[in-house]
């Protein structure tokens, strides 16, 4: 998976050789700033789309997502984004006009679903938030807003998790309890996560398996197996 940024010889290519992420387990992407990892994690997401792109697929059912990319059948694409992907943004990006509970509830009522689940009420109750269900965005610390971020992600029940510095904002204390918290209920629930993340150390600490980004001429990044 490749993608070009400018022209060849001004530009800045992003590469992913490989990555097989099985149920339940969780990979990250470091590298300097800049170096293209959140480029990265919106080309898997289907957000951008890759300029090459050998193979991929997606979900117990391996949805060919690359033939729907080479098609460019988008329809099919946002419905595959909407149903079997979640997003942890670095600021969280809850709508500030809902509430808590609200918030949580949007993914499961797009995609027509019941607004509650056992799924959810298990994974607020786990991360503390039943207090908070009737708050806006605004009147969270920014712990609280992650936490949630967190499980609006997880709420639709999703085969893939992509989280971009999900703990940027966070001091360390917190930092380590949310990945904690995130990794604890991954495993649990057999997601298959990919987190990007500026703390190698703490993804070290953790012993998650690391895909760095190694510069190729001074043209691009290529993420390699750390």
């Amino acid at each position: 998976m490749t993608i070009q940024r400018g022209t060849s010889s001004q530009g800045f290519s992003v590469t992913l050789p490989e990555l097989l992420l099985r149920p339940g387990e969780v990979a990250a992407l470091t590298g300097p700033s800049g170096c293209g990892k959140s480029t990265l994690l919106e080309m898997i997401g289907l957000i951008l789309t890759p300029d090459h792109l050998d193979v991929y697929q997606l979900g117990a059912c391996q949805t060919d997502v690359r033939a729907l990319l080479l098609k460019a059948e988008q329809q099919r694409l946002s419905a595959l984004r909407a149903s079997q992907l979640g997003f942890v943004l670095q600021s969280g990006g809850l709508l500030p006009y809902l509430t808590v509970e609200q918030n949580l509830q949007l993914p499961r009522r797009i995609l027509g679903l019941s607004l509650t689940s056992a799924l959810t009420d298990e994974a607020v109750g786990r991360l503390s938030l039943t207090p908070l269900l009737k708050k806006l965005p605004r009147q969270l610390s920014i712990g609280e807003r992650q936490r949630v971020a967190f499980v609006r992600a997880i709420a639709h029940e999703p085969q893939l998790l992509l989280a971009d510095e999900p703990t940027a904002a966070l001091d360390p204390y917190n930092a380590r309890d949310l990945f904690t918290l995130m990794l604890q209920m991954v495993k649990e629930l057999k997601l298959s996560v990919l987190v990007v993340s500026h703390d190698w150390q703490l993804v070290d600490n953790f012993g998650i398996r690391r895909l760095h980004a190694t510069s190729e001429r001074g043209a691009g990044s290529v993420f390699q197996p750390q």
